[in-house]
């Protein structure tokens, strides 16, 4: 792949991993990516590093662009491994660079690699020169790590957030408008599988960012697709799925063992269709758990159906509602429905 450059000076250096299907127990059909972003001015800086399976690959997209040792300043946004996973390799590679990270982040780069890094921690507001650019950070703890933090480079309205704002497809594309409109579609799904018991504190963050009047004309998150043409729709998006907005849709969830508890399905289904209500019928056994989930994120109405198995509900169900508890969906109108004949 050619070097992408996003503004004058500045490349995305990431990895692209076509292969992964599975990401903490969310499908990944289409892969993901591990984006890395260069910055060259009087200061070199890495923003974030790749998981380590794919170090090479960023070293080598490093390296198309500038001699990796030239690299002053490191910065990490975030300690989980898909993102810091090569840092102790890279810092390395370039001998001793400065490392600027939260000091949450500091503490967790430490337990996690045991490494004698170069620290500089810094606080929300806090700039860093590196000459013609100014680097400005924004904590945000728990999203969705305590040692979350955003970059942002001023001259170039760039925001980099890390996880904030991303979405799970491996392309050789890099930017949104180069693709569909599916990609709203994949940043909903990474936001509700992932963010959305986080929904208040992304409100609290998003009316953060604004009272700091920084102007944003492009949002490079650590997975997926750039934001380029137009980033405020996936800040609005954010904002609407975090205030629980949704429409007037109602999912019918279920599984079925004899067919009993699906013909109880297939009834509602009917009966909401001639109300003219939208409806999606969803098997558990034919749809992944987290696709329900993106489903959910705007649907008005959920209902629930599952037979008996050892006086207690069908295993699907059970996984489902425990993935399901953890993400804590709120402003949802539950219902429930069922059958009986196996030790129920």
């Amino acid at each position: 792949m050619e070097k992408v450059e996003l503004k004058k000076g500045i490349y995305w250096v990431g990895a692209i991993d076509w292969n992964v299907r599975d990401f903490h127990g969310y499908s990944t059909p289409l892969g993901t990516t591990y984006n890395a972003y260069l910055i060259l001015d009087e200061k070199n800086v890495l923003v974030d590093t790749v998981k380590a399976p794919f170090y090479l690959e960023m070293l080598g997209r490093i390296s198309e662009i500038i001699d990796p040792s030239k690299i002053d300043v490191v910065v990490s946004n975030h300690v989980e491994m898909d993102h810091s996973g090569s840092l102790t390799q890279i810092a390395e590679r370039i001998g001793n660079p400065t490392v600027i990270t939260s000091e949450r982040g500091q503490k967790g780069l430490i337990k996690h690699y045991k490494k004698s890094l170069k620290f500089k921690t810094v606080k929300s507001g806090e700039t860093f020169s590196i000459g013609h650019r100014t680097l400005t950070f924004v904590e945000a703890p728990m999203l969705h790590w305590p040692d979350s933090m955003f970059t942002y480079i001023k001259e170039d309205q760039l925001l980099l957030p890390n996880d904030a704002f991303g979405q799970h497809i491996a392309s050789c594309k890099r930017f949104e408008d180069e693709v569909g409109n599916e990609v709203i579609s994949h940043a909903a799904k990474y936001y509700a599988n992932i963010l959305w018991p986080l929904a208040p504190l992304i409100l609290k963050k998003v009316e953060e960012v604004v009272k700091m009047g920084i102007p944003i004309d492009m949002i490079a998150p650590s997975h997926g697709l750039i934001w380029r043409k137009d980033p405020n729709r996936i800040i609005q998006a954010y904002v609407d799925w975090s205030q629980g907005k949704a429409g007037d849709k109602i999912l019918v969830i279920y599984d079925t063992m004899w067919g009993s508890t699906e013909s109880i399905a297939k009834a509602i289904l009917k009966g909401l269709f001639e109300e003219g209500i939208e409806t999606r019928l969803l098997h558990l056994r034919s749809n992944h758990r987290s696709d329900i989930i993106e489903e959910m994120l705007e649907a008005k109405g959920i209902l629930l159906g599952s037979p008996t198995l050892n006086n207690g509900m069908f295993p699907t169900m059970g996984d489902f509602l425990t993935y399901m508890k953890g993400l804590r969906p709120k402003g949802k109108v539950f219902g429930l429905f069922g059958s009986h004949g196996w030790g129920g």
